[in-house]
């Protein structure tokens, strides 16, 4: 069976390939998603976390209000039984404060834990505080520390109070760097979670689409086989959605197989329409000595042999287009024609020996693989002395290569091009080709092949024939 589909066939850059399509789109829809959802959960957690820290920096806000009370000594603030705020640098804290008339926040008390330092109030505060209209503010700040290590969240809020005319700002802040940390570690969680949900989903898609399409792998596997000359037809069973497929290549085939049929059949018809008139006039002229009736013998045996000629080439040609899945055993053709030839010259004692490997297939019909090897093996018996060297393989590039060589007198280099041309009549032809290799050449063209002419280091002429091998 032919290999199957490399990594990069599957992963490689979309073009036409539908697999690489159904991988790729399916892949990019899936990160889509994932980054989608990543970042959703991500904010979402970091939101909640906030919102929380907000309801707590509000509940702050309240127990600072509760606690504050203005009089005519001033401000003053109750002590508030919250340990945090208390404790200096310890992470919470509040302040309480008026806008003054540059339109800052002027400090009028602080919780103990802010040891003396103020809470950050950006220079928008008083205005944005003034439309919330007694709504909180939250936003965040570095810290009061200089390293940044405590980062805070603050909550501002303009409430009025009893006794006192202009409204008071209060602000509670609140360390916000184990709500940073919980949110970091959650979207590594998550990330990482989404990256192994991502990994899976792409090596699920691949074996989806592997199994998926596994029968049109199949069926262009088997229609390869059919081309390469190892099966007939189609034979085994599909899905319901590509079964119609399989059933009209089989038709094709079928269809192929029957134009062939009726092409043999029209040159068989027109072999027998032309050549019996011409045996009647070759008869009536041989039985007559005169210049006209050797004028007549001769060119109907012309014609004959252009008749012949041309009736092979479309034999063939037919053969060789219409030839899928048709698949000769090189060696018992070569072994046939060895065994019938050695009888035939026998008076000469001619001694064929041929080797083939057993597996070597030709990729045509075997009618006409007995007409190529046989008009030269017999060609290299008639002019050989007594020894014929027959040898056949594969090269690799799905070809096969077959030698057939003697020791006879041999060809000489000039003439060897000329005895190939198509139309060379049997009495052009130098001594030792033969009407044969016309023949020949353009059976090998016909199936794509090559026919070439050396010599022999048996002292005679070889004939070195390239042509379309089956695979094993």
């Amino acid at each position: 069976m032919s290999p199957r589909p490399s990594w990069g066939r599957w992963f490689g850059r979309p073009g036409r390939s539908l697999t690489r399509r159904l991988i790729w789109l399916a892949s990019a829809w899936i990160i889509v998603a994932l980054m989608l959802t990543g970042w959703m959960l991500t904010s979402q957690y970091q939101e909640s976390a906030l919102r929380r820290l907000g309801n707590e920096l509000g509940l702050a806000i309240d127990d600072v209000v509760l606690a504050t009370a203005a009089g005519p000594d001033g401000l003053s603030v109750a002590e508030i039984k919250d340990a945090p705020t208390l404790r200096g640098l310890s992470g919470k804290y509040w302040m309480v404060g008026e806008v003054d008339a540059g339109g800052g926040v002027r400090v009028l008390a602080r919780s103990p834990s802010l040891a003396g330092e103020s809470l950050f109030v950006a220079r928008e505060l008083p205005d944005r505080l003034s439309q919330a209209r007694g709504d909180m503010i939250t936003y965040n700040d570095r810290g009061i520390l200089p390293d940044g290590s405590q980062p805070l969240r603050i909550g501002a809020s303009l409430k009025s109070l009893p006794g006192r005319e202009a409204p008071l700002v209060f602000m509670a802040g609140i360390d916000r760097a184990q709500i940073n940390t919980d949110t970091r570690q959650f979207a590594t969680f998550t990330w990482t979670a989404l990256l192994i949900l991502g990994i899976g989903l792409v090596i699920a898609v691949f074996l989806q689409v592997q199994i998926g399409l596994r029968p049109l792998f199949d069926l262009r596997n088997e229609i390869a086989d059919v081309r390469k000359g190892r099966t007939a037809r189609i034979a085994h069973a599909y899905p319901t959605e590509i079964q119609p497929l399989a059933e009209q290549v089989n038709r094709l085939l079928d269809h192929n197989q029957e134009v062939v049929e009726r092409q043999r059949t029209h040159v068989g018809n027109l072999a027998h329409a032309l050549k019996t008139p011409l045996s009647v006039m070759l008869a009536e002229a041989g039985a007559d000595d005169g210049a006209l009736a050797d004028i007549v013998r001769r060119q109907s045996e012309v014609m004959k042999g252009q008749v012949d000629h041309h009736l092979r080439r479309a034999r063939a040609a037919a053969r060789a287009a219409h030839g899928l899945g048709e698949r000769t055993p090189v060696a018992e053709v070569i072994d046939e024609l060895a065994v019938m030839l050695e009888r035939v010259f026998q008076s000469k004692d001619v001694e064929i020996d041929w080797r083939a490997p057993d597996e070597l297939a030709f990729l045509g019909e075997r009618q006409d693989l007995q007409e190529i090897l046989g008009n030269l093996m017999e060609n290299a018996c008639k002019w050989s002395g007594r020894r014929v060297r027959v040898s056949a393989g594969a090269n690799g590039l799905g070809q096969m290569i077959a030698v057939v060589e003697d020791d006879g007198p041999g060809l000489p280099a000039d003439q060897r091009e000329g005895v190939l041309k198509r139309g060379t009549r049997l009495d052009e032809d130098a001594p030792g080709s033969g009407l044969g290799l016309s023949i020949v050449d353009d059976l090998t063209r016909a199936y794509g092949g090559r026919l070439t002419l050396a010599a022999s280091d048996l002292g005679g002429l070889k004939a070195v024939l390239e042509l379309p091998a089956a695979e094993a």
